[in-house]
């Protein structure tokens, strides 16, 4: 089947991940703005987005893949093929909640969140990229703590550590498609009050998530990879 690439009238946005959490604030924010989403969760389980495409079914759609079985993805990207995405944005990631020094976790846990965090998404953005359009972008959600330049304190080995390795694998996506015209993002949203970043973080997903919206969008349009905070600001790689 030969895609569509007439632009609709309504922009639309691939949400891997979309079930809690910032996925679930991004799902609810383009929403808002008008956009049709069709977000992602990994089970069968009810959740809070389904909440969402209850309240909105006309404009909110659910999948269901797990992002570390690559025939999960596949099947995903088959049962998408022919449609054409705005944006293709991979939110979904997983923590290490202890703070272990890696030299002394187990191999499996390592393993199971270096596939969660870096090696998932980019077989999401291999998979799936011929579903952006031309003029698309491509976004996935790092973090600060990828950042090696910044890395002065240690601590959260792990995660840093995979969000560091999802920083490399997609600056390596970039160079191999450099003449892509697409934009590329990875988005470090801060410390921020989810489940995965706890009680005591200093910043509300109300307050970021918008933030985090404005910035993807802005970024339409200009072609290569950037890594920015929810300000827009240029995070040190």
């Amino acid at each position: 089947m030969t895609p569509d690439t007439t632009k609709p009238t309504v922009s639309t946005i691939l949400l891997v991940g979309g079930s809690r959490g910032l996925g679930l604030g991004m799902a609810t924010e383009f929403t808002k703005r008008g956009w049709h989403v069709v977000a992602t969760v990994r089970g069968e389980t009810r959740t809070e987005l389904h909440e969402l495409a209850d309240a909105h079914p006309d404009c909110v759609e659910i999948e269901i893949v797990d992002i570390a079985q690559p025939d999960q993805i596949d099947a995903l990207h088959d049962r998408l093929v022919g449609r054409q995405f705005d944006v293709l944005f991979v939110n979904a990631g997983t923590a290490n909640m202890q703070d272990e020094i890696a030299g002394e976790i187990a191999t499996d846990e390592y393993a199971r969140v270096l596939v969660t965090n870096a090696l998932g998404p980019l077989r999401v953005i291999e998979a799936c990229r011929d579903l952006v359009r031309a003029d698309g972008l491509i976004g996935v959600m790092s973090s600060g703590q990828g950042s090696i330049t910044n890395n002065t304190n240690g601590l959260h080995e792990v995660y840093r550590s995979s969000k560091a390795a999802l920083n490399q694998l997609f600056r390596s996506y970039a160079a191999r498609h450099a003449d892509d015209p697409r934009a590329l993002v990875l988005i470090a949203p801060g410390w921020i009050r989810t489940q995965l970043g706890g009680p005591k973080a200093p910043f509300g997903i109300e307050e970021s998530v918008p933030l985090i919206v404005d910035v993807l969008l802005g970024r339409q349009g200009q072609p290569g990879l950037a890594f920015l905070d929810r300000n827009g600001n240029t995070v040190p790689w």
